[in-house]
């Protein structure tokens, strides 16, 4: 099996006091981290001298992509030219579009059944479907798998990773699909209320037609639960007694808003899932609709302090249903922040929900019955992020939140949170704030201000 590796992750405790001393993991060039073991909470890990520099984070969370399957070949990153099948054979990654109508099994059986124990071989049992009535059709045999995207088609996610920071050790969470992931990008947990037993495990399901997920999901709804030994059982209602990070920047005096597709339920609409969040007084100001209008919000003054924004369906990179816009989706966010006031105090984070059944050849390691799940890219984008740069530390969903609390003074949710690193290998914040350069898009902010909206959900997201 030939794979282009930096295996493994760089574990340099000796080097945490360069770290301190360098301000936030150092120089340029160096990775440095402490170990997370499994079930324990991380050991002492460079802090991110953040102080009063960044003032605004946006979580820009696009759909169902792997390392491999949209970095495959990225200069410095640890990506795969093959991968091994359930029998033991070599399979060669082939190029496949962004819009490939093809879309992969994603429930937590299928990354069962691609992990493998570690073994990483699984990814030609797991089910497809082709859906027709994309132009193109769809290749005969049980590889679809095995792909990865073709620079050209996401050029604006590669000039990015090139200009900023990638982070090649970005693992989903969640061993499931989009709305429990969904949920840990807010809470750093899926457990169905704080201190649960059991996590959200797959996408709500019940007998109507439409969007479903959260707390105006139709009666009968249910959401399948996995408890600590693994065991899917039962359902509840998808509309959850939890802690976010909303309640966290609230109690802060601080602003949030979250945008989104639509209103009401939906497999990407997080808070309307937190019970708390949808009956709450700013349900009507904070929850914003559609996410086109975070474009307007840059240009208007009215950026809040932490951001997520969840992209249409047609630019969501979502295998079998995204049109292709979403890396200039994302590219638009981007420049919109970058020419606007708010850059020289704003940390941007790229990341994408989950794999989408799609290959990656890196075992995530298993931390409990439910977590961790495969990787999925990490871009990270700030006047102090480090230029050229792919960070080789773990991380995941919980680092995200890890770095918005230490910005802005927050407690900890006490979920992954704790455990996670907290992305300061990304960042140099002993140097002055770089100037922001145009990221070359197709599509522009134009463009996405004139697209209508749009309720159309992935037909079921599996």
């Amino acid at each position: 099996m030939q794979l282009r590796s930096l295996h493994g992750y760089r574990v340099v405790v000796a080097a945490l006091s360069v770290a301190f001393a360098a301000g936030c993991g150092g120089a340029a060039g160096n990775s440095s981290s402490t170990a997370v073991i499994p079930g324990v909470s991380a050991l002492a890990a460079p802090e991110v001298q953040v102080g009063h520099k960044i003032r605004h984070v946006v979580i820009i969370v696009q759909e169902n992509r792997t390392l491999d399957n949209l970095f495959h070949d990225f200069p410095g990153a640890d990506t795969a030219d093959y991968g091994k099948d359930s029998k033991g054979d070599v399979v060669r990654l082939k190029p496949e579009s962004l819009t490939k109508p093809m879309d992969l099994d994603h429930r937590h059986v299928a990354f069962v059944t691609e992990y493998d124990q570690g073994k990483m071989d699984g990814f030609d049992l797991v089910h497809s479907r082709c859906k027709m009535r994309h132009a193109g059709g769809c290749r005969p045999g049980d590889l679809h798998a095995y792909g990865f995207t073709p620079e050209k088609e996401v050029e604006p996610y590669w000039a990015l990773a090139k200009a900023y920071t990638l982070a090649d050790h970005a693992f989903q969470t969640n061993q499931g699909p989009s709305f429990p992931a969904h949920q840990y990008l807010v809470s750093g947990t899926s457990k169905t209320f704080d201190n649960s037993p059991f996590w959200a495990a797959e996408n709500p399901r019940g007998n109507h037609v439409g969007p479903s997920g959260g707390c105006d999901s139709e009666p009968g709804t249910h959401v399948t639960v996995i408890d600590s030994e693994g065991v899917e059982s039962g359902g509840v209602f998808p509309c959850f007694a939890r802690i976010s990070l909303m309640d966290r920047i609230t109690g802060a005096g601080l602003t949030w808003r979250y945008y989104q597709a639509h209103l009401g339920p939906g497999l990407w609409n997080a808070p309307d899932a937190i019970r708390n969040l949808r009956y709450g007084e700013g349900y009507r100001t904070d929850v914003v609709s559609p996410p086109k209008r975070v474009l307007d919000d840059v240009a208007d003054g009215k950026l809040a302090n932490v951001v997520w924004v969840t992209p249409t369906t047609r630019a969501s990179d979502h295998s079998g249903e995204t049109d292709g816009s979403g890396p200039s989706w994302v590219a638009s966010i981007v420049n919109a922040i970058g020419e606007s006031r708010y850059w020289n105090s704003t940390a941007i984070f790229i990341t994408w929900d989950d794999w989408g059944g799609w290959f990656d050849h890196i075992a995530p390691r298993k931390i409990n019955a439910y977590e961790l799940g495969f990787r999925v890219p990490l871009i990270v984008v700030s006047p102090y992020a480090k230029h050229h740069y792919v960070s080789h530390v773990r991380y995941e969903f919980g680092s995200i939140l890890k770095f918005t609390e230490k910005a802005f003074g927050l407690m900890p949710l006490e979920t992954t949170d704790v455990r996670s690193n907290d992305l300061s290998d990304c960042f140099d914040f002993s140097l002055p704030p770089s100037r922001f350069k145009r990221i070359s898009a197709p599509l522009g902010r134009d463009y996405f201000l004139s697209q209508p909206v749009s309720n159309d959900d992935p037909d079921d997201d599996w």
